[in-house]
């Protein structure tokens, strides 16, 4: 089974991204899209009765129905070929790539890898694997336990903040209805998070951003999210020699990845 949609990559939609961003808006028709930009388009909305209780369309049809509630973005695997740009109409395919079921430590995971590929003028220019992780409803033991600790020696970084209309402004413009990320009720009482969850493709966008500008130019980004960081909790994005990672104001490790 496999899922195509296509999108006419409408400028204005990465030109409000910058705008959220605090960046100058410098994309028009026929602009060049930076890395990452992709995950603005290819919406494919769902009506109300077809979303689940956390404001993602409900398991079934491409990925399987493990019977488990939670699901985050764990991490991804990027490779660039050519330049994707802005007013021209594209196509993503999807398909399944993986899906297995674990016992893990705080009990039953779900692994699943989707397939993406996205075409613009029959040239293949982004192949994407996304991870998926889906688990039991949060637990006290695992809502106590420790993130890993990240490391500190970067030679640049970067102090960023979040805030609740940052996070607003990037589900909407990624169509993204997961609750954690703009409902603190639910965040924390159904999901059991300190408070609004930073998106996790927010933070590999920026830790892009900074290897796209110390690398001019990618090859391949991968990532791998360790730890949620809530708000209001600031974090530092670091680069060392083609690795990143985003440390949060007590050291603790939120997301690494790699580039090339």
């Amino acid at each position: 089974m496999s899922d195509a949609i296509h999108d006419s990559l409408d400028p204005t939609r990465a030109s409000a991204l910058q705008a959220a961003l605090g960046e100058v808006c410098t994309i028009n028709s026929g602009s060049v899209l930076p890395p990452f930009y992709h995950q603005l388009y290819f919406w494919q909305p769902s009506p109300p009765a077809e979303l689940g209780h956390d404001g993602h369309p409900k398991i079934g049809g491409l990925i399987p129905d493990f019977g488990l509630p939670r699901r985050m973005w764990a991490g991804g695997r990027l490779e660039f070929f050519a330049p994707l740009y802005a007013s021209e109409a594209a196509t993503k395919t999807t398909i399944l790539h993986d899906a297995k079921q674990k016992q893990g430590r705080t009990g039953p995971l779900a692994f699943v890898t989707l397939k993406h590929e996205i075409f613009q003028n029959n040239t293949l220019c982004i192949t994407e694997y996304q991870d998926l992780v889906y688990r039991e409803a949060a637990t006290v033991h695992e809502l106590s336990s420790e993130p890993p600790q990240a490391r500190t020696d970067e030679t640049i970084s970067e102090d960023v903040r979040f805030d609740s209309t940052l996070l607003f402004r990037y589900s909407g413009l990624t169509f993204n209805g997961h609750r954690i990320h703009f409902d603190a009720d639910y965040a924390r009482s159904v999901e059991g998070y300190n408070g609004l969850v930073v998106h996790g493709p927010l933070l590999a966008h920026l830790l892009m951003r900074m290897a796209d500008q110390q690398l001019g130019g990618l090859k391949y980004f991968n990532f791998r999210a360790t730890a949620p960081l809530t708000l209001p909790n600031p974090a530092t994005l670091c680069w060392r020699d083609g690795q990143l990672w985003v440390r949060g104001a007590k050291g603790q490790l939120h997301m690494r990845a790699e580039a090339g």
